[in-house]
């Protein structure tokens, strides 16, 4: 089944290039089913990059999706045309009093200030904790995964000597999580952060790490407790997602490395490789397909403790 997206929205001819079953509203409502809801909490700055990455992995399961782009109510985009979000994204505020089966919380580049200084904090902590009551399943990823177990563990991310920034060897820590199902024994992931978390922590907070790396931390946590899954790491680049963040700190004079284990032989004039694609549908896959199982039919009942 295919992943509802506005047929004006970007991302809709992106993906259908790519063979991706997209549809428009007039599509979908002519099937007689419940797609599953899928909000993503988009604040990174580049929008329209950000939201073809997500809306690819969960666009890729044989279920409908129906996709709600959110913004925060008073922060205003630099990076993305007013139009763009005026016309696909709703301010939380907006969507309050509505529940999704699912959430996804991105990134965002301000890891170098202390969650507090953030400007839209209070209001992500709103959204944090609305999640317990108004959605089945919530993914924070990059930054958003520190902000979520921060504010539900008071887990502090440390900062860095330098970037973390390459592609990492993960080892798989359990294997019958049903979230790795079909996962390989170790799997590569890009790595693109000035911040890390820290296990002993996380093992200090009950939580469990799911998948790790010798070199660059822990990457995946499950929080039970919170119907939660925190990755610190970006399952979701294209392919050629790093190379464009290291041209922009050359171009600008910013002191970074090569990223690590991305180009072939680490040069730079080399065309980079994708070795990370397949683990990261079977990741969004696998989430997708846990709350399919365990989300209620009627999503009134999200948030009181009702499963299928």
């Amino acid at each position: 089944m295919p992943i509802k997206l506005p047929s004006s929205l970007p991302a809709y001819d992106i993906l259908q290039r790519e063979g991706v079953s997209v549809m428009g509203d007039r599509a979908a409502e002519r099937q007689d089913i419940r797609p599953l809801r899928i909000g993503l909490l988009n604040l990174m700055p580049k929008k329209i990059q950000t939201e073809t990455q997500f809306a690819r992995l969960i666009g890729a399961t044989p279920l409908q999706i129906e996709l709600t782009l959110i913004r925060m109510s008073e922060h205003i985009s630099k990076n993305t045309n007013t139009e763009h979000m005026d016309e696909f994204y709703v301010p939380f505020e907006e969507v309050r009093d509505q529940r999704f089966d699912g959430l996804i919380i991105t990134g965002a580049p301000i890891e170098h200030l202390p969650f507090d200084e953030v400007t839209y904090w209070d209001e992500l902590r709103q959204v944090m904790d609305w999640t317990q009551t108004n959605v089945h399943s919530t993914f924070g990823v990059c930054w958003g995964g520190m902000a979520m177990i921060y504010h539900f563990h008071r887990v502090q991310k440390h900062i860095l000597d330098a970037k973390l920034f390459g592609c990492y060897r993960h080892r798989i820590l359990d294997e019958a999580s049903p979230i790795l199902n079909g996962f390989s024994d170790d799997c590569v992931i890009p790595v693109s952060r000035w911040t890390e978390m820290r296990q002993d922590e996380i093992d200090a907070a009950g939580l469990k790490t799911l998948l790790s790396s010798d070199t660059a931390g822990p990457c995946l946590v499950e929080d039970p407790a919170h119907r939660a899954l925190y990755i610190f790491n970006h399952f979701e680049y294209d392919k050629t997602t790093l190379k464009e963040e290291y041209d922009r700190d050359v171009e600008s004079g910013t002191p970074i490395n090569v990223p690590l284990n991305y180009y072939p032989d680490d040069d730079p004039a080399k065309v980079p490789v994708n070795r990370w694609r397949s683990h990261a549908h079977l990741l969004y896959g696998n989430w997708i397909n846990q709350i399919y199982q365990t989300t209620p039919f009627d999503l009134r009942d999200v948030g009181k403790g009702v499963t299928r």
